[in-house]
């Protein structure tokens, strides 16, 4: 019994050892066979996981392409937004026509002068001279919008800072028309004396300045008395003929007078003059206010002598 116990003890041992090694065996092939399975998995997802790596480097180098192309245009784009500030509004759509339109509803100051600020289009289109005040003869008997037969009419129907155009090759009458708003007359021929405005005999003068006002391209006579009589704020002649009589008395007649007395919160008076041609009167300008004659500059021709001066406050 204890041989055959111990040959069963034996037995078990021989069993429980071999139960033993075999596994041992079999882990360590399992272990070789995992370990070439691991190997061969790194291989396959490598080799499956090499394009995909390949397209995001490309996706990527894409990107940072795309993205040094729009940092380099966006200063392109900024401008061309400044250019053309209102190029994706509603109202761009519009023709030239419609938008002059539109803005001769508009007040000169400071509606329109706003919109001239706002793109180069529409700076063209609200200085356009179809926005003008015209003053000439009337071919038609039907009514056209913002032209009038006379002068003082113009001037009566125009707003603060609208420009009239006066038509060249016809004489008008401008006898102390009183000047209250800041305007500007401009005559619409080639030359100064395309554009002739007279005074008659009885009148004092022929344009009386009360505001900031800008006369250019016109001939001005004045038979007695001045052709410019300049009373309050900045009077600006610019490119014009002044003619008075060749001997006239000293207080009668004078191309330019200025009353204009000193200067009261902030306000600033005087007179320029640039190349203005100056004909007759005993002087050229005669000042009985707060102001006095500076910067005198003349060009002597032959026929006539163009001044450049300015009347300003001591």
């Amino acid at each position: 019994m204890n041989g055959g116990d111990s040959i069963s003890l034996l037995s078990q041992s021989d069993k429980l050892t071999t139960c033993k090694e075999v596994p041992a065996f079999k882990k360590k092939k399992n272990l070789r066979l995992r370990r070439g399975g691991l190997r061969g998995s790194r291989v396959n997802i490598s080799s499956q996981a090499r394009p995909s790596s390949v397209g995001c480097v490309e996706k990527r180098r894409e990107r940072e392409r795309a993205r040094s192309k729009s940092e380099e245009a966006m200063p392109k784009k900024k401008l061309a937004v400044e250019g053309a500030a209102s190029s994706t509004s509603p109202i761009c759509t519009l023709d030239d026509g419609c938008l002059m339109h539109i803005f001769s509803f508009l007040s000169p100051i400071p509606d329109r002068y706003n919109t001239a600020l706002v793109c180069h289009r529409w700076r063209f289109l609200a200085c356009h001279p179809r926005l003008w005040l015209r003053v000439e003869r009337p071919i038609k008997t039907t009514f056209e919008p913002g032209v009038f037969p006379t002068l003082e009419a113009a001037i009566s129907a125009a707003r603060p800072g609208d420009t009239i155009l006066i038509a060249a090759g016809s004489t008008n009458i401008a006898s102390a028309i009183q000047i209250k708003k800041t305007l500007c007359l401009i005559g619409a021929g080639t030359n100064p004396d395309d554009t002739v405005l007279t005074c008659s005999r009885g009148a004092d003068s022929a344009l009386e300045f009360l505001s900031t006002c800008k006369v250019a391209n016109l001939t001005i006579r004045a038979e007695l008395g001045c052709c410019l009589l300049h009373r309050s704020g900045r009077l600006t002649i610019e490119g014009c003929v002044l003619q008075c009589e060749e001997n006239p008395l000293d207080y009668l007649s004078c191309p330019i007078m200025s009353t204009a007395t000193s200067p009261v919160k902030g306000e600033l008076h005087g007179v320029t003059v640039a190349r203005t041609r100056i004909e007759g009167g005993a002087k050229a300008v005669c000042t009985s206010g707060a102001l006095v004659l500076q910067h005198v500059r003349a060009i002597y021709s032959r026929a006539s002598v163009f001044f450049w001066f300015e009347v300003v406050a001591k």
